[in-house]
């Protein structure tokens, strides 16, 4: 599994897993062990989110799978360090 940040045309700004093999292109695609950042609470915008995760001022759901995220505008690679605290949010 891959872990991506995910935004759509409704402005959902989601962090999840999808498979190795997902075509990153697809308008629709599943996401699992997905939290969805409600209020980003970062200082340098989105691509926080991806580079070091949420901070102590975001507001992070709780998990859930999806099982088809549709309207999908932009897909982003996370790193380590960022995952790790989307999981702790």
């Amino acid at each position: 599994m891959k872990q991506v940040l995910i935004t759509t045309a409704h402005r959902g700004v989601f962090a999840g897993e999808i498979a190795d093999d997902q075509d990153i292109t697809a308008k629709a695609m599943p996401l699992n062990n997905a939290r969805m950042a409600i209020y980003w609470g970062t200082t340098k915008g989105l691509m926080q989110l991806c580079e070091t995760g949420p901070t102590e001022s975001s507001r992070i759901s709780a998990p859930a799978d999806i099982p088809v995220l549709h309207d999908i505008t932009a897909v982003f690679t996370i790193t380590p360090e960022a995952w790790a605290k989307w999981q702790e949010a």
